[in-house]
């Protein structure tokens, strides 16, 4: 009997608590619809808009017709396009470790008790604030053949530097340079957060055994830091792979070395904007945004075999 009176208590205690837990999820989706609603008009209608557009074709007046898979056509032979894909690779694999690597490393420099290092850390994030157009004319100054800062250092040693932006050799590693140096400032931030979350435990605990600075760092705080790494990565190489404002700022389209350092954002900028190829450009869109998800899935699979987790 005791038993009966006991179930029929829980069941009795749970018809009144499902009213409040109804509330609660009620509650919760109003907090968070202004959230989905923003994704949804905002990111994924567009996503879906340019997945239509890409089959296609737009004339004048912005008309537009079905073109069946006559762009994805297109794109395979568009030898200037995997051009851009070229320069858009080569941009990644080198911007994207030498931004990780000199982020980790101002990082834990900041994040040492030194005189003024709330003024390094902000002398360090100003270029993420600055703007683009700014960057640019600044940095086309300095790399400026004829009176530019960095050939007038370079004429101390007897070497005749060339014109950096408008010689295709030069051109994109030029702008690499400049992109790493504006990356640096913000991820700096997000790896300084991912330092302080580290217990210093760790750290006395090795000092204890006699561990230098070098050590502490190898073998504590890199793999202890690989989250944060990882999301760093993540997020620059999504961030490379749209690289846009410093190649049309600094280059131009009307630059002789444009060719050997436009990337494929720039290009499809070119065929929606100037020569109104809307429907061509959504396909080079949905193209490059599979290629982001493909890469950024691999990194997700490997991050196993690298990232530690407390």
């Amino acid at each position: 009997m005791q038993i009966e009176a006991d179930v029929r208590a829980r069941q009795m205690m749970k018809r009144r608590l499902s009213p409040m837990k109804t509330q609660e999820w009620l509650w919760g989706y109003i907090f968070v619809a202004p959230l989905i609603l923003g994704i949804a008009v905002f990111y994924m209608w567009p996503v879906i808009q340019t997945f239509y557009f890409s089959f296609t074709e737009w004339g004048a007046f912005n008309k537009y017709s079905w073109s069946g898979l006559k762009n994805y056509e297109r794109l395979l032979q568009d030898k200037v396009l995997w051009g851009a894909f070229r320069n858009t690779l080569l941009f990644v694999v080198w911007s994207v470790p030498l931004t990780v690597i000199f982020s980790i490393i101002v990082a834990a420099l900041l994040n040492q008790k030194v005189r003024g290092l709330t003024i390094y850390r902000t002398l360090y994030f100003l270029p993420v604030v600055t703007m683009p157009a700014a960057v640019s004319i600044v940095w086309k100054w300095l790399y400026n053949g004829d009176y530019g800062f960095i050939n007038y250092i370079l004429s101390f040693f007897h070497i005749k530097g060339p014109t950096w932006l408008s010689d295709p050799k030069f051109a994109l590693y030029a702008v690499i340079v400049v992109a790493v140096w504006m990356a640096i400032g913000n991820n700096m931030i997000i790896l300084l957060s991912g330092l302080q979350g580290i217990s210093s435990s760790y750290y006395e605990a090795a000092e204890l055994d006699g561990a230098g600075p070098f050590y502490k760092f190898f073998n504590i705080t890199l793999p202890l830091l690989t989250p944060t790494i990882f999301f760093v990565m993540v997020m620059q190489l999504i961030s490379a792979f749209q690289m846009f404002d410093l190649i049309f700022m600094m280059i131009g389209d009307k630059s002789i070395a444009i060719e050997s350092a436009q990337t494929v954002v720039f290009i499809f900028y070119k065929y929606a904007f100037l020569d109104n190829a809307k429907g061509y450009a959504s396909t080079i869109a949905i193209v490059l945004l599979f290629v982001i998800l493909i890469i950024t899935a691999i990194q997700m699979k490997l991050q196993k075999k690298w990232v530690h987790y407390e």
